[in-house]
């Protein structure tokens, strides 16, 4: 269907983001579309329904090939793997409304910014805008460029002054009107769609499509019972899903509708202010922040004022963040760039919550809107949801070849079946019949119903554990996952910290610490005076908001703190809070409380944060300063840092406790108006170390007992956290995610700072052998040597930032650094996102478990995640629990495993039904003959359905197995599982097929000489009107009877042999009710070979057969079971012998990180601890080496080989 491509058909949008796409152009063809629909029309429709499947052939059959300047269709291709497809409609917006403002040149006189993407869309001069809609975001045709672009949005190439001049004194009401309409709407709009529209989408997948066709085809023939068994399964399938997408949307509309119908302020040049809804902002408005406890429905960046915001949607914690307002002098560079790593202090995101905004000598807190819609942070939280990268689980992929394996078997039997027809002359209507028959027998419709059983049970009784699940398919993944991240705050362990105490410093030395309780009789003091007034805490609606770290040094001082009142000074705003004694405190007489006159806001790149303070009735000005303790100690004059100082930080940093360094001295400058203009590394110079506190985040009870467990089951464990980093691997030890006695290897990556290249370093940190009763670490590089060669097991840990230059600088080298990854710490959002995708390229199954909206990306790109929050993580992640504690992952995993189990069961199981049932028609069309309506009724309902929704109730072993059950079904035991039973039952049901024909007392043209050997003639023409005189498609016969007797009882013992118990199961004795069942179906099965009533002869179309033929089935079947149980449980699901098997065989891995491990298992070049490596001196893929932690690696590549 392709055609010639044209010059400029294809371009990227999105390049090198997670969503990139190719883009193809196309144009409707009208000869072209003739013949579709003359092909739509031939072919009754079914064309139509596989262009819906694969819009890549519509668009191949009906467009040629076009420029993308002159495409009215475009094909957009995704990047990753899957290559999936989509069609978008090239459409139109036409702006002869604002005809007026446009001039006669190529200029816009209402456009602020001429070099914009919106002033470039504009195509003259017949002001069109041309523009595709993909995954909620618009993007317009550049004129000038020849290229989509995304239009939601201010381009990164402003500069500071820029953005000042073009866009701070607001937009006029044209221009709105204009960028409202190309850019669109401000909202974050989730459809929940009609369940009618839902069903139809459902309903138009091939495999419903399948099963509507056999149920048709069963009620054509009269097999009314089969019929309603297939729609009775498609029915509750559809059912389930309508439920569980309709519950997903509108939890997610719910979550993001309030986003839609905010009021703000807006500012518009030459003065003016209006009230607008939300919806109608657009990139480069001016809003203005008044008022406290409002959200930001935009992203925008701030020009004028401060504001405090709480950004807990981002980070996971609830701490109030001060955010500034962007320089207007700079005019050389992007604003990014200028405002360096510290550049989201001038951003207020989408969904952040505005505690406070602070107004200055200009005006009050004003912002320009730098996103809108899809294109936030909060939009691009939604759309991360509602288009998750798609998880490619092998079982999925099996189950589509199995299905083409069976679809070649059908295609033989339909050869076999034609020809025997065509030679007895069978008319061509019935030999169509008995072929739609034939494949209904070969390809199950009831297959993926058998894959779902498992699930609904897991599903229910993981509800009665606390964990609900809004995706059941995850459900069956969750039993392969083999590498698990959880985020830290709140999830391993509690959400706030504790103050354990306070060093003094006295001088050379540090003295005795100060435990929480006593720090109130600590007397008056820099170092007490510090902890009173050095945060950045802040009183709203009477309650104290802010860090929790300065939420405990504050509250264990026994001060209080009043209200803030802004002030201007000077064109300066100052916060003028005031703290004073508490009732409780002990220090009343000596201070009457201290006055915050100047506050420079932490900052995790500065790493510190200072005041300027002033007391209450005094006129001197005190800096006081508070952060990691060797930033702070570098800007305290040398002899007032104690000479202990690394090691007493040694002994505390890295026991899972949070150390923080204060310093203070007095500034020499009592001009207050004149604070603003001095430079911050003169207010913060030549400080005075005035001691430590020391606070602990404490972990969950239930977390080491958990990971222990994790640890047991060969599940790798990692840490994805926002918290520092020294904090984050101090808890992995503590709690035994790195275990006792392994390596922690700190690894930093730096980018390129002018002529230097980018390099990376690898540091050991180590127990010092006198302080190992405190567990303090350090780092050594001068046994790095001695210490590789000792200790194979090494564990990275790494920040953000580290992360991120390695993805820019030293790319190859990440999968292998990443196979010793455990601690990954200041991640961002999209890092944690990032770092997940890039486990599952290295073919890890990844579980995700956090509680925070910061963990809504990583867990819906997580093979399964897991919230411990009923907030936006909960929309995100595929499971939700009510118990907030990690003793959810085990239940999950150990539902996971059984479910995937019992869908391998019920799926052999189901898939041996179908073949058996496929096997005695063949062996029946020989005679033209096929099971009665009745028969199929018995094996349908009475024995297949009963097993099926019996057999998959067995619930999860107690214990998590140290390897993971088979993932895919072309893994040996699966595969030759089905292979051996098939050849089996080949051999059996012919054997009985023909022996019955041997007998002596087998008649072909009388059915009742077996048993009734009266009147030969009477018997023999009663049975020629019984074969050749009969209105139905069957007829009894020895042959018939004996087959369905046979597969009667050989149901029973595939249901028995085929229900696996331990390791991931509990045994199947302990499934009562289908035991129960086992016992019953057997018990009416021998009944039914023995019992000589007419009755049933009549109603089961059966033949009386003498009791010695009778005597023999059973003993057929009892070989069966023997044959079967000793093959399956010794042979097939030997997990010992197939180890030993690949040993021999000398199998290579399939896995990815497995190949890793192949590769070097061990090599004492690696980790280089102790050295720095460049990125013109890269190691490629064959010369780096790697090395794998062994305690993950022992999971077989035999289990699906992955």
């Amino acid at each position: 269907m392709k055609r010639k491509e044209h010059k400029d058909h294809c371009a990227k949008i999105n390049e090198g983001e997670e969503n990139e796409m190719e883009l193809f152009g196309y144009k409707l063809s009208v000869p072209w579309i003739i013949l579709c629909v003359i092909g739509y029309c031939i072919s009754g429709g079914i064309l139509l329904l596989l262009f819906y499947w694969k819009p890549e052939w519509s668009v191949w059959a009906n467009c040629v090939p076009s420029s993308l300047e002159k495409a009215n269709v475009v094909l957009l291709r995704s990047t990753d793997k899957r290559k999936k497809y989509t069609r978008k409609k090239v459409r139109w917006l036409t702006l002869d409304a604002f005809a007026q403002s446009f001039q006669s040149g190529s200029q816009c006189s209402v456009i602020s910014d001429q070099n914009s993407i919106l002033n470039q869309a504009i195509r003259r001069p017949d002001l069109k805008v041309k523009f595709i809609r993909v995954q909620k975001s618009r993007y317009v045709w550049n004129v000038s460029q020849k290229k989509f672009q995304n239009i939601g949005t201010l381009k990164n190439e402003h500069s500071c002054f820029s953005i000042h001049s073009n866009y701070a004194s607001g937009l006029i009401q044209e221009e709105q009107a204009i960028r409202r309409l190309v850019c669109g709407h401000n909202t974050i709009e989730v459809e929940v769609a009609p369940l009618w529209k839902i069903f139809i989408l459902k309903v138009l997948n091939f495999l419903y499509i399948y099963q509507f066709a056999a149920i048709t085809l069963m009620l054509v023939l009269g097999y009314l019972g089969y019929a309603v068994a297939i729609l009775v399964l498609c029915v509750c399938n559809i059912t389930l899903s309508l439920v569980e997408h309709r519950q997903q949307s509108s939890k997610l509309h719910n979550l993001v509708k309030a986003h839609n119908n905010m009021k703000v302020t807006v500012y518009r040049r030459h003065g003016d202010y209006s009230q607008v809804e939300s919806r109608h902002l657009v990139p480069g408005d001016v809003i203005v922040l008044s008022g406290k406890g409002f959200f930001m429905s935009c992203d925008a960046i701030l020009i004028n004022g401060t504001c405090v915001v709480n950004e807990g949607m981002l980070t996971g914690e609830s701490i109030p963040v001060t955010k500034t307002q962007l320089p207007h002098l700079d005019d050389t560079m992007p604003w990014k760039q200028y405002s360096g790593e510290d550049y989201k202090r001038h951003l207020l995101f989408c969904g952040t919550e505005v505690i406070r905004t602070e107004s200055n000598a200009q005006g009050s807190a004003r912002a320009v809107v730098l996103r809108t819609g899809f294109n936030t942070t909060k939009g691009d939280m939604v759309r991360s949801i509602l288009y998750p990268k798609p998880l490619n689980f092998k079982l999925h992929r099996d189950v589509r070849w199995f299905f083409m394996f069976l679809a070649c078997l059908a295609i033989i039997g339909l050869i076999y079946a034609v020809t025997i027809y065509v030679q007895r002359k069978v008319p061509a209507g019935k030999i169509i019949v008995e072929c739609a028959v034939l494949i209904v027998c070969a390809i199950s419709p009831v297959i993926p119903a058998a894959l779902m059983v498992g699930i609904l049970y897991a599903k229910r009784r993981l509800s009665k554990k606390h964990i609900y699940c809004i995706s059941p398919d995850r459900i069956n993944m969750c039993g392969q996952l083999n590498l698990f991240c959880f985020d830290k705050t709140g999830t391993l362990t509690e959400d706030g910290l504790d103050l354990m105490g306070v060093i003094p410093s006295g001088g050379s030395s540090f003295q005795t610490m100060i435990t929480q309780e006593d720090i109130k009789e600590l007397s008056w003091g820099p170092l007490f005076a510090a902890m009173t007034c050095c945060h950045s805490l802040i009183m709203l609606d009477g309650k104290l908001q802010g860090d929790p770290l300065d939420l405990k040094m504050f509250e264990a001082t026994g001060w209080v703190i009043e209200d803030a009142i802004s002030d201007v000074n000077d064109g300066h705003s100052s916060q003028n809070i005031t703290i004073r004694p508490g009732s409780n405190s002990k220090i009343k007489d000596n201070m009457e409380g201290i006055k915050i006159i100047l506050q420079y806001p932490f900052s995790s790149v500065m790493q510190r944060m200072s005041v300027i303070t002033e007391g209450v009735g005094g006129d001197e000005l005190i800096v006081y300063m508070k952060g990691a303790p060797e930033m702070v100690a570098s800007f305290c004059t040398i002899e007032s840092v104690p000479s202990g100082f690394l090691k007493e930080l040694e002994r505390y940093t890295f026991q899972g406790l949070r150390v923080i360094g204060v310093a203070s001295k007095a500034l020499k400058n009592d001009n207050n108006k004149d604070l603003q203009s001095i430079e911050r590394e003169e207010v913060e110079r030549d400080m005075e170390f005035l001691g430590l506190l020391i606070l602990e985040n404490r972990l969950k009870p239930e977390t080491s007992m958990v990971l222990e467990e994790l640890h047991a089951a060969n599940i790798r464990t990692l840490m994805i956290t926002g918290d520092n980093i020294q904090t984050a691997t101090t808890v992995a030890k503590n709690c035994g995610m790195i275990p006792e006695g392994s390596k922690v290897v700190l690894v930093e990556a730096s980018g390129p700072e002018g002529s230097s290249p980018a390099s990376l370093t690898w540091n050991l940190l180590e127990y010092p052998e006198d302080e190992k009763q405190i567990k303090g670490l350090c780092i050594n590089d001068e046994d790095t040597l001695d210490n590789k060669n000792q200790n194979s097991d090494h564990h990275f840990s790494m920040s953000g930032k580290t992360y991120e230059n390695l993805e820019k600088y030293f790319y190859d080298l990440l999968p292998k650094i990443l196979m010793n990854g455990t601690v990954f710490a200041r991640m961002s959002p999209g890092q944690k996102s990032t770092i997940i995708d890039e486990y599952r390229k290295l073919d890890y199954f990844v579980g995700m478990c956090g509680d925070g909206a910061n963990d809504c990306a990583a867990l819906k790109m997580a093979n399964a995640g897991i919230s411990l929050s009923e907030e936006e993580a909960s929309v995100a992640a595929t499971f939700n629990s009510q118990v907030t504690n990690i003793s959810c992952v085990p239940e999950m995993l150990k539902e996971g495993r059984a479910a995937l189990v019992t869908s391998f069961c019920m799926f052999k199981y189901m898939a041996m039904f179908g073949l058996t049932e496929y096997i005695n028609t063949l062996l029946l069309y020989w005679q033209r003959n096929i099971f009665g309506n009745n028969q199929w009724l018995i094996h349908d309902f009475a024995i297949v359905f009963i097993i099926f929704f019996t057999m998959s109730s067995t619930p999860a072993f107690p214990k998590l197995a140290p390897y993971r059950p088979p993932g895919q079904m072309i893994s040996p035991p699966v595969l030759f599982s089905v292979i051996f039973n098939v050849l089996f039952t080949i051999v059996l049901h012919t054997y009985a097929f023909l022996m019955v024909q041997n007998q002596p007392w087998y008649e072909k043209d009388d059915i009742y000489s077996a048993c009734h050997p009266g009147n030969e003639s009477l018997n023999q023409n009663l049975t020629h009107i019984l074969i050749h005189e009969r209105t139905k498609i069957n007829y009894e016969s020895f042959e018939s009877t004996t087959l369905w007797l046979i597969t009667s009882v050989h149901l029973v013992i595939f249901a028995f042999v085929f229900s696996k118990g331990k390791p991931f199961r509990k045994p199947l004795y302990t499934n009562y009710l289908f035991v129960v069942v086992l016992i019953i179906e057997t018990a009416f099965n021998i009944f039914f070979i023995f019992a000589d009533f007419p009755h049933i002869y009549l109603n089961l179309e059966l033949v009386c057969t003498p009791t010695s033929w009778r005597i023999h089935m059973i003993i057929l079947l009892a070989v069966c079971l023997v044959v079967s149980f000793l093959v399956e449980e010794f042979i097939l699901d030997n997990r010992a012998l197939w180890l030993a098997l690949k040993r021999c065989l000398k199998m290579k891995p399939g896995s990815k990180y497995k190949k890793l491990h192949t590769i070097l298992e061990e090599d004492t070049d690696w980790p280089p601890i102790g050295t720095t490596i460049y990125e013109s001196s890269m190691m490629t893929c064959e010369d780096a080496k790697i090395y794998i932690n062994q305690g993950y690696e022992h999971d077989s590549a035999l289990n699906g080989g992955q």
